[in-house]
């Protein structure tokens, strides 16, 4: 009897508890906090990141992980940076947000930033006021920075008159001081417009502009002896880029004139000079070819190799023809260059709209991959026109050549193709992998192999002789197409983990398992057991360096059960095949971060009720321990009982299955209002941890905690019935719930964005189980979105019905009926639930005019139909004021739909335009 007692008193308890606890609402939704910026010491003692809540200012923190505990704290602190010793930890310190919103758009641009230095060894502050760039050297001893102050640029403005030869708009000239830390000891130096502090203990490198004379100079502090050289002396010499050598006394910067005046087609040289021999020395480019001032400089590792770019040299500017005189204005010519024509012409690469985009983004600077050996004084071309782009790690001696140009047209209706080969680094030497390929091969480190998925295969090239073959093949018991892939296109394939260093052996990724294919032979090894449990093995790279595998690595091992959504850490010794799971439970671990020089790793753990607050433990993963708690206030709140798996049937009968997460208070039987959130495959979502924002989709804890259950389908689609097949899937999907004893069946709801827009919008004309829908930017009319423009990209929609998202197969003229039979606009008639629509009037992917097609379609058979417009926005709201806007009308929708409230004026009345006075 004691013992019954004391479990219905805990019963009684834990209710009171639940009882208790408080519904989220939308200001509750403010105050939670994301780590941005995370930083791992190399040596491993600390961890720096700036937290930032959803509304409100950021706060830089600094751990020490010897202690784990928190040993700093930054008011607005961004941009966390430690140095390579580990002695400091900057922070970018911004304005604060009432700063900033109460500030007009010109005020925002005068908003200043400063610099606050956290030393690790005590945790105090130093700060530097109005600090526009900064840079600290490796041990922590020098600190140079710009200021950015406004004395300095009423000077500027005022001199620019008199200037003989003026500087770039953006090359500000602002006063640099470099401050030794150990004894304050400071220099200043005026007018600078770039500047680079060695990593080791050289010195300084800067350009300075003198506004009055032109008469500018590039200058160098050594910061041993406090002495300053000048380099160069003459009128508009400057210098753009800055990048040091790893570890010696070389530096290498961009050097040229502002004399000449169009900056895109000024030549810059690529220059070295050594701080310690005084040696300079000009870096000659292939013949034709030309540096820029936006080219990037980067040095490997080592500083054996310095990358950089060029391009060739740019046609003379033409000169617009303009109205000048009175003859001007009856000349032809010049009358018709003010037209502002664009002409399509059906032989050009791209439709006018994507060449603009292209243009823009990538053609009108592009430049082309080089590289300078330091021991040969050789400059090899990497990239050209033949192969446009290649994959840059400063570490591999053969890099991805890639090249889509022959295939622009394509695009358009059929995705995205390159040609692939494989580019020396030590010569630019080309050979050919694949051409034609929407998938992206993986070379091998030594270049002489590379793997590609063509025509649902793994393929294993011997690049040397120009010989293939097909190594899945003989691989009877896995699938390596991938087979969740229901888009009317080539199958991908599931992947490549990489190359062993000595290029002997490729992995490669089955659905579940890494296999280990002997280049030589083709020969495969299957090195998980992932098949047997339904886990999905993956290799976790932290080191985005690493070029290829060692023999006898240990590999890290992201372990994903497809089954139960559990997504485990394990290890894999290459050498031995040891598998070993290390981090596991009913929960989603991932690893962050891994220190450069010690045994020190990151990771987080996370549920739905969990935070991924980060961790710190060993390769041994030896006493985890948590280092933060960013969001205690979980606890203070109704979230929701632990999510659960439902299976059901998708639309030709596959086994499915959806995330279903009810109510805190939830008690069996109890029939609940329920809200659909989908898109594609969901139920991976088992383990996470609700985004707490608010946006375009509903914040799942702010709908449990007032009553809602929120379910979590997966869909899959039917090439040709893109809307049939999702309209059935959510049928079967909610008739569940139903059948369980859960879902009130006239009290559930659907709410999607885009692709889940458009489903959500057409599944209401085919059937009436679903009492209220809220479709964000919605496709609605196939036939006319078919041929449209992605404004964001410029790039026509035609691929995405042929062979994207969108399913149906085939071009329009080739199947309208089945455009049509997908269009929720051609059946606006057969609606009966009321419906929100909502859309930004400068939406990128959808055009907008698509959601007042339905809207209007709906209109005029008097359907219950809402339409909402966010002006200026994209196409998912930006503007903090339009996510909070929105769902609150969200929510306001489906509580009187879904749960009988009073509805709110707008739902019935709507809100009229008031311009303002």
């Amino acid at each position: 009897m004691k013992l019954a007692y004391s479990l219905v008193a805990a019963a009684l308890f834990s209710g009171q508890v639940m009882a208790n606890k408080a519904p989220l609402k939308f200001d509750d939704v403010f105050d939670f906090k994301y780590a941005y910026s995370t930083q791992l010491a190399e040596d491993g003692k600390f961890l720096a990141f700036s937290t930032k809540p959803y509304r409100g200012d950021a706060q830089g923190q600094v751990y020490d992980l010897t202690s784990n505990k928190l040993i700093a704290s930054v008011e607005r602190g961004t941009k966390a940076h430690i140095n390579r010793a580990s002695t400091w930890v900057a922070f970018t310190q911004v304005a604060s947000l009432l700063e900033f919103e109460t500030a007009t758009k010109k005020e925002r641009k005068q908003l200043k930033k400063h610099l606050i230095l956290v030393n690790t060894k005590n945790g105090q502050k130093q700060s530097f006021s109005n600090v526009k760039d900064y840079q600290l050297s490796d041990d922590g001893r020098w600190l140079a920075y710009r200021e950015d102050s406004k004395k300095q640029e009423t000077k500027e403005k005022s001199a620019k008159d008199t200037a003989a030869i003026k500087a770039d708009k953006q090359d500000k000239p602002l006063t640099l001081i470099v401050l030794d830390l150990h004894s304050r000891q400071e220099q200043r130096f005026e007018n600078v417009v770039s500047y680079g502090l060695s990593p080791a203990e050289y010195g300084v490198l800067f350009s300075q502009h003198d506004s009055a004379t032109a008469n500018n100079q590039v200058q160098y502090l050594n910061l041993n002896t406090q002495s300053v050289d000048v380099l160069f002396n003459e009128p508009g010499v400057t210098v753009s880029t800055i990048a040091w050598h790893p570890y010696s006394s070389i530096v290498a910067f961009n050097f040229s004139n502002y004399i000449n005046e169009d900056k895109r087609r000024r030549s810059y040289e690529v220059t070295l000079w050594d701080a310690n021999t005084t040696k300079l020395t000009k870096v000659s480019n292939p013949s034709g070819w030309y540096s820029a001032k936006s080219s990037k400089l980067k040095w490997s590792e080592q500083g054996e190799r310095l990358y950089f770019e060029n391009r060739p040299l740019l046609a003379d500017k033409v000169k617009a023809r303009k109205y000048s005189d009175e003859t001007s204005l009856r000349d032809f010519d010049t009358i018709r260059e003010q037209s502002g024509l664009k002409l399509w012409h059906n032989n050009d690469p791209e439709i006018k709209p994507r060449e603009q985009h292209t243009w823009k983004k990538t053609n009108r600077d592009r430049q082309y991959q080089a590289v300078y050996h330091i021991e040969s004084q050789r400059v090899v071309q990497l990239a050209d026109e033949t192969v446009r782009d290649v994959t840059l790690n400063t570490e591999a001696d053969f890099l991805l050549g890639r090249n889509e140009q022959p295939y622009l047209k394509k695009v358009m209706y059929d995705g995205f193709y390159a040609d692939y080969y494989a580019v020396k680094v030590s010569t630019g030497a080309k050979g050919y992998i694949v051409k034609d390929t929407p998938n992206r091969p993986s070379l091998s480190p030594t270049g002489r192999h590379a793997a590609y998925f063509l025509h649902d295969q793994l393929w294993l090239k011997d690049l040397h002789q120009q010989k293939e073959q097909v190594i899945s093949k003989a691989v009877r018991d896995a699938i390596f197409a991938d087979d969740k892939h229901d888009y009317p296109e080539p199958n991908p394939g599931y992947g490549f983990a990489g190359w062993q260093r000595d290029g002997s052996t490729l992995y490669a990724y089955s659905k579940f398992d890494i296999w280990a294919f002997e280049a030589k032979t083709g020969e495969a090894k299957r090195l998980t057991q992932g098949k047997e449990t339904n886990t999905q093995y993956r290799v976790i790279k932290l080191d985005k360096k690493q070029v290829g595998f060692a023999s006898d690595e240990t590999l890290f091992l992201s372990a994903h059960n497809l089954q139960n959504k559990q997504t485990h850490i394990a290890k894999l010794n290459l050498a031995t095949g040891e598998l070993s799971t290390v981090l596991n439970g009913e929960a989603r671990f991932d690893l962050v971060k891994k220190a450069k020089h010690t045994d020190k790793l990151i990771f987080t753990k996370q549920t739905y009720h969990q935070f991924p607050d980060y961790w710190q433990t060993n390769s041994q993963f030896n006493a985890p321990k948590q280092i933060t708690n960013l969001n205690p206030q979980v606890k203070n709140f109704a979230w929701g009982q632990k999510p659960e798996l439902v299976q059901y049937q998708g639309y030709n009968g596959e086994s499915l299955q959806g995330v279903l997460i009810k109510p805190a208070d939830y008690k069996p039987g109890q029939k609940l209002p329920v809200v659909i959130y989908f898109y594609r495959y969901m139920s991976q979502r088992m383990y996470d941890f609700p985004k707490m924002e608010l946006n375009h989709r509903p914040n799942f804890p702010m709908f449990t905690s007032n009553g809602y259950a929120i379910f979590l389908p997966d869909i899959r689609f039917e090439i040709g019935k893109p809307g049939p097949s999702s309209t059935q899937t959510l049928i079967n999907a909610a008739q569940k719930l139903i059948d369980l004893g859960i879902a009130d069946k006239d009290k559930i709801g659907l709410q999607g964005h885009s692709w889940a827009g458009y489903q959500s919008a057409f599944a209401v004309t085919q059937t009436d189980m679903f009492k209220a829908v809220v479709s964000g930017a919605p496709v609605s009319n196939m036939t006319s979105a078919y041929s449209g423009i992605r404004l964001k990209t410029g790039l026509a929609r035609q691929f995405q019905y042929e062979s994207g998202q969108s399913r149906i197969g085939q071009p329009l003229t080739a199947a309208p009926e089945l455009y049509i039979e997908n269009s929720p606009v051609f059946f606006a008639d057969k609606v009966n639930t009321p419906i929100l629509l909502m859309f930004g009037d400068k939406d990128g992917a959808v055009p907008w005019q698509e959601g007042i097609q339905y809207y209007l379609a709906l209109r005029r058979h008097d359907k219950d139909a809402i339409f909402l417009q966010y002006e200026g926005e994209p196409h998912h709201l930006k503007k903090f004021p339009n996510q909070v806007d929105f769902s609150v009308r969200m929510m306001e929708y489906f509580d009187h739909y879904l749960r009988g409230m009073p509805a709110a004026e707008w739902i019935t009345s709507g809100k009229a335009h008031r311009p303002e006075e």
